[in-house]
């Protein structure tokens, strides 16, 4: 589905009926994901992507209303935009993150080669590749309600590992997402209960080293860019 019908879809949801008051709203197309593992039962992946999908029309339906808010009664009392601004990055964290997450997971053939790129830089940040599962477990453990992510730090330039509450709460400026792991109880829960910490060791067993070396390859990037 292209930008345009998904528009058209949410101009006619909201009862907008000038299109010109959407030529500015900004829409996320939802994907498709593959998740081939067995550490996740079909009925937990199947509702983790609908709440992905909702995430994403929500999204798109507080971008239409943007478009057509009174800016004038902008405040930081209380006010409609500020609100919609708020639920704009609450919902475009979800929908991203939940994408990073579905891309980076369940590999069943997962393997790490010790002279990639991915291995060699979070060895030299942590030290030891082990420190640093050891770091992004500990900081997976720590998350409210949210994400455990592992990134490069433009400013830092550094890898860092960052606990996220919800969606958008603790989330650093200039941090690039490499590696990605859902914390929310409603990843795990309908499998594992309150064992969060073997559901994160399932989810890190199969990682897909493929699309985080890809991500490295772009960090590195940026990195040059801001020399």
């Amino acid at each position: 589905m292209d930008e345009k019908t998904l528009k058209k879809i949410i101009r006619e949801t909201l009862g907008f009926e000038d299109e010109k008051l959407l030529e500015e709203a900004l829409v996320i197309e939802p994907k498709t994901f593959e998740l081939p593992t067995e550490l996740l039962t079909t009925k937990n992946k199947s509702a983790h992507k609908e709440l992905y999908e909702n995430y994403v029309k929500t999204f798109n339906k507080v971008s239409a209303k943007l478009d057509t808010v009174d800016k004038d009664e902008a405040n930081l009392n209380h006010s409609e935009y500020r609100a919609l601004k708020i639920d704009e990055t609450y919902n475009s964290n979800a929908a991203y993150l939940h994408e990073l997450f579905f891309n980076n997971i369940s590999d069943v053939r997962s393997n790490i080669a010790p002279n990639s790129l991915s291995y060699l830089r979070l060895e030299r940040d942590w030290g030891t590749f082990d420190d640093w599962q050891t770091d992004f477990i500990a900081s997976g453990l720590s998350a409210r309600n949210g994400w455990v992510i592992c990134g490069y730090h433009l400013l830092l330039q550094r890898y860092i590992n960052v606990v996220v509450d919800l969606h958008s709460v603790n989330v650093p400026i200039a941090f690039y997402p490499i590696i990605v792991v859902d914390c929310w109880e409603h990843s795990y829960y309908k499998d594992y209960l309150k064992d969060r910490k073997s559901y994160i060791y399932a989810m890190m067993k199969e990682l897909n080293w493929d699309v985080i070396e890809k991500r490295v390859n772009v960090a590195e990037k940026l990195q040059k860019a801001m020399r």
